[in-house]
C-alpha cells in the first residue's frame, strides 16, 4: 500500500506554527514511507477565504521546502464532485432534507440550554412525510446512526469511543446548495486515497461524523493520528504573544527554515535526548508512534538556541546567499565594508539570528562609527590617547593587513605599555567600532580593514584632545 498523507489548511489567514507543524509532520511520514504528499486548499468559506492568504500559505510552504507530489487542489473547484456525493447519500437514505425554520432551531436551542442540555438537532425532519413547505430551500442533513457505538482507532490517544446518540444529524449542504466541511474533506480524502490523517487533536471530536459520511458513501477509514495542540510556556493556548505568527515572518526576523522545521519536528514528536536533526535524519527517523499525547509548548528561546545551531553549522556559501538580502536590506553594502562571507564566518558564532548578525555588523560599513556613549566613558578616557597613538603609529606599519601580524602588534603595544593584552585591545575596540562587542581584536582589525582602522583611530583621538588625562 502506498502511504498517501495531505494538507488541507483553510485561506483565511497566514501558514501559522500549528499549520506549519501539522504539514511537517504529514510531508515527513509520506517521505520515510516513500508514499504520496498531498496539497489541498479549503478554499470553501467564501467570506473569510482570501487570494492574500493563499499567496501566504504557497509562500510559507515554499520557503519551508514543504514539496508536494500532488496538488494544489481548490475545494471551490470541486463542487460538482461534492453535488454528486450529496446526491449519492440521499439517494442510499444516509441523509435527509431538512425543512425547519431558523426560529424553530432558535427556539429548540433555547429550550435545550434552558434545560441543561446539550444543543443539538432533534431530528424533526428525520423521517418527514408529505409535501415539502412550499417556498422553502432546504438544508440536507447526514442520517447519523442513533444507537451504538464508533471507535476511532486513534495512533496518538488509543481507542476514542463515541456514542452515536450523542451525535445529532449534522448539515452537509446549506439551502443554497453548498457543502460544509465535514462533507468537503471526507469526499476529497476519499477521492485522493489519503491512507493516513494526521492533525491536530482540536478535529478529534469531528472525525466520528466524517467516519459516518466516509461509511455512508462506501469510503475506507484512514489511519488517525490527531496530534495535542502546541501551547504558549505558560501552558495557555498559543497565539501572537507567544509567537504565533506567520512562518514567513520567521523568515523576515532571521531564522533559517531548517532550524524552524527541526523545532517544529521536536513540538509533539520525540528521537530520544536528540535535539538537532538535518531534513535527512527527519525523514528517516519520524514516526507517528513516539508523537507525544501532551501538548506541547512553544518556547521561543529554545526556537533561537536552534537556530544559533544552525547558523554555525550551514555552509558558508549557503550562509551568504541567505544573508545578503539582509545586509542589503540594512544598507550594507560590499563595496562599504568586508567581504560578506569573512564577516559571517566572524559573526556567525555570535547571533542567534540573520537580523541580529547584521546588527553587529553595522560597524564594519562606512567610514564613521556611531559611538556608544557608555563605552567610551569607560574606555576611551582622556589617559588612554598614549596606548591609542602608540597602536595608531604600530598599526600604520602593518603589511600585509593580516590578523596573524595585527595581533602581534597589539601584543607589542601592551607590553611596551606595560599593561595587559585586554586593557590595550578593548579601547582599541571601542575606538574603531564604537561598541565592547565585536569578534576577537584580530578579526576585527582585519575585518575592518587599514584604511578604516587608522581613519577610526585618528576620529577617537581627535575626541580625546582636551579631555583630562
Amino acid at each position: 500500500m502506498t502511504i498517501v498523507t495531505r494538507f488541507p489548511p483553510s485561506p483565511t489567514g497566514y501558514l501559522h506554527i500549528g499549520g506549519a507543524r501539522t504539514a511537517l509532520f504529514n510531508w515527513l511520514y509520506a517521505r520515510r514511507h516513500g508514499g504520496r504528499f498531498v496539497f489541498r486548499i479549503e478554499d470553501t468559506d467564501l467570506a473569510r477565504s482570501t487570494p492574500e492568504a493563499v499567496e501566504a500559505i504557497f509562500e510559507g510552504m515554499a520557503w519551508l521546502g514543504l514539496d508536494y507530489d500532488d496538488g494544489p487542489y481548490f475545494q471551490t473547484r470541486r463542487f460538482d464532485r461534492y453535488h454528486e456525493a450529496i446526491a449519492e447519500l440521499l439517494s442510499v437514505d444516509k441523509a435527509y432534507h431538512c425543512y425547519c425554520s431558523r426560529e424553530r432551531l432558535d427556539d429548540l436551542r433555547n429550550q435545550q440550554m434552558a434545560r441543561k442540555e446539550k444543543p443539538r438537532y432533534d431530528g424533526f425532519c428525520r423521517e418527514r412525510m408529505g409535501s415539502p413547505p412550499i417556498g422553502v430551500m432546504p438544508v440536507v442533513r447526514l442520517r447519523t446512526p442513533r444507537e451504538g457505538e464508533l471507535v476511532v482507532a486513534d495512533r496518538v490517544h488509543g481507542n476514542v469511543i463515541f456514542n452515536n446518540e450523542e451525535l445529532d444529524d449534522l448539515i452537509i449542504a446549506r439551502s443554497d446548495g453548498t457543502p460544509t466541511y465535514h462533507l468537503t474533506v471526507v469526499v476529497d480524502d476519499m477521492d485522493m486515497g489519503i491512507t493516513h490523517v494526521i492533525r491536530g487533536d482540536d478535529h478529534l471530536n469531528n472525525t466520528p461524523r466524517q467516519i459516518h459520511i466516509m461509511e455512508g458513501l462506501g469510503g475506507v477509514r484512514p489511519v488517525y493520528a490527531h496530534v495535542p495542540m502546541i501551547n504558549g510556556a505558560d501552558g495557555k493556548k498559543l497565539s501572537k504573544r507567544h509567537g504565533a505568527v506567520s512562518v514567513t515572518q520567521y523568515r523576515d526576523e532571521g531564522f533559517l527554515p531548517e532550524a524552524l522545521l527541526n523545532y517544529l519536528a521536536r513540538l509533539g514528536w520525540s528521537h530520544g535526548d536528540e535535539e538537532i536533526f538535518s531534513r535527512e535524519e527527519l525523514i528517516q527517523k519520524f514516526d507517528i508512534e513516539h508523537l507525544n499525547k501532551s501538548a506541547a509548548s512553544f518556547d521561543l528561546d529554545k526556537l533561537l538556541w536552534v537556530n544559533q545551531q544552525y547558523l554555525q553549522r550551514v555552509p558558508t556559501e549557503r550562509l551568504v546567499n541567505t544573508a545578503a538580502p539582509f545586509f542589503a536590506a540594512a544598507g550594507l553594502h560590499a563595496e562599504n565594508g568586508p567581504a560578506l562571507s569573512a564577516l559571517l564566518e566572524a559573526q556567525r558564532t555570535r547571533a542567534k539570528t540573520l537580523v541580529e548578525i547584521v546588527e553587529k555588523s553595522q560597524p564594519f560599513f562606512g567610514e564613521l562609527v556611531e559611538m556608544d556613549s557608555v563605552a567610551a566613558a569607560k574606555h576611551l578616557p582622556g589617559s588612554v590617547g598614549a596606548v591609542l597613538r602608540a597602536l595608531r603609529e604600530a598599526l600604520a606599519t602593518v603589511d600585509p593587513w593580516l590578523k596573524e601580524l595585527l595581533h602581534a602588534v597589539v601584543e607589542r603595544v601592551a607590553q611596551e605599555q606595560g599593561l595587559k593584552l585586554g586593557q590595550v585591545a578593548q579601547p582599541l575596540r571601542v575606538a574603531v567600532t564604537g561598541s565592547t562587542a565585536s569578534p576577537a581584536i584580530d578579526v576585527t582589525l582585519e575585518l575592518l580593514g587599514k584604511k578604516r582602522c587608522l581613519g577610526r583611530l585618528d576620529a577617537a583621538l581627535e575626541s580625546l584632545t582636551g579631555l583630562p588625562e
